[in-house]
């Protein structure tokens, strides 16, 4: 266990905020998490629960402790099941998965993060979510120590939700996720624009590993590279509106973008919008928007939180003018 004081989380931050906290810990296995939640006092409060720090807007110091999961492990259940260490390596999981004929999380590759913010997040990408592959959520309560073991459905698993991110929001640390994955290799190809690039390179029927390679060409091309420019990914989640805001807008734009999420509701991709409101490449002092992707806000240098707040909050203005719909960030932000 490690604890150290008056700490910079500039290293803990994918948007290069400098930004710093009263007091760090990081814990590296259960045993250590219960030690941490059973020796903290009035004074350490409040608690900041920071993984990777890719899905993470510091708005400011942090007049709290920071607590950070270093059990970094995986190992293989059984012929389906692989259970991995909260502090893990996303990438590094599917990485395993598809090096070990584990199949289904190939389209979730060079997703940055570690495994226990999948369980509190539901990262998604290309038509797959972390909660079609979580079984079981290991956690250890703060209020008591106690190690609980939570199953897929208790968690309430939704669009980028989870009850992690609210109603047990700062209740638990989180010390492993245990995902089924599967022998059976049936590759979902239809989202994006993942048949046309497997089509570029005049692949039709692709392994596993090939159409993991292809979805990390594909967001490599599209997302900049957080050691060079600083980033969150995604900033904004795509709305889900009802099918009848769908039509009123889909009379006004014939090629608006939309996937269908069931027969009362369209999800419209938040970028597009943004895009349409004239933001994509644009600035706002040291903050901008990628010139590439307009999904993504971007830390030109030096920007501070408060620099990326400003932007955000006029860019959701916009969009809600011009399309009336409001749209929230994926990002977390704290202090809030």
């Amino acid at each position: 266990m490690k604890t150290e004081f008056n700490y910079s989380l500039l290293k803990h931050n994918t948007f290069g905020i400098d930004a710093k906290c009263q007091r760090f810990v990081e814990y590296n296995s259960v045993e250590e998490a219960q030690e941490v939640v059973r020796s903290l006092k009035d004074e350490d409060y409040p608690l900041l629960i920071l993984g990777g720090g890719s899905n993470l807007l510091l708005t400011g110091d942090y007049k709290g402790t920071v607590l950070h999961s270093g059990i970094s492990f995986v190992e293989q259940l059984d012929d389906e099941r692989v259970r991995c260490g909260s502090g893990y390596v996303w990438d590094d999981f599917v990485d395993y998965c598809v090096s070990h004929n584990l199949y289904g999380a190939e389209n979730l590759s060079i997703i940055p993060g570690e495994c226990g913010a999948s369980a509190v997040q539901n990262i998604g990408a290309y038509g797959v979510e972390a909660k079609d592959l979580i079984e079981e959520v290991e956690a250890v309560e703060i209020s008591t120590g106690k190690v609980h073991h939570f199953k897929n459905a208790e968690c309430a698993y939704s669009y980028r939700q989870s009850k992690f991110k609210h109603e047990w929001r700062d209740k638990f640390l989180i010390t492993s996720v245990t995902y089924r994955l599967s022998k059976t290799y049936q590759p979902k190809l239809d989202y994006g624009n993942i048949r046309a690039a497997l089509a570029e390179q005049g692949i039709e029927h692709p392994t596993a590993a090939e159409l993991r390679q292809t979805i990390t060409n594909i967001r490599n091309a599209k997302l900049p590279d957080p050691k060079v420019t600083g980033n969150a990914g995604s900033f904004f989640m795509n709305p889900i509106v009802p099918k009848a805001k769908y039509d009123e807008l889909a009379a006004r734009y014939e090629r608006m973008p939309h996937y269908t999420i069931d027969a009362e509701h369209e999800k419209i991709p938040a970028g597009w919008m943004i895009e349409q409101c004239g933001w994509k490449g644009k600035t706002l002092g040291r903050a901008g928007v990628y010139d590439k992707q307009a999904l993504v806000l971007v830390n030109l240098g030096g920007a501070t939180g408060a620099d990326i707040v400003r932007l955000y909050k006029t860019i959701q203005h916009d969009v809600k003018e011009k399309f009336g719909i409001e749209i929230h960030p994926e990002v977390n932000t704290s202090p809030n």
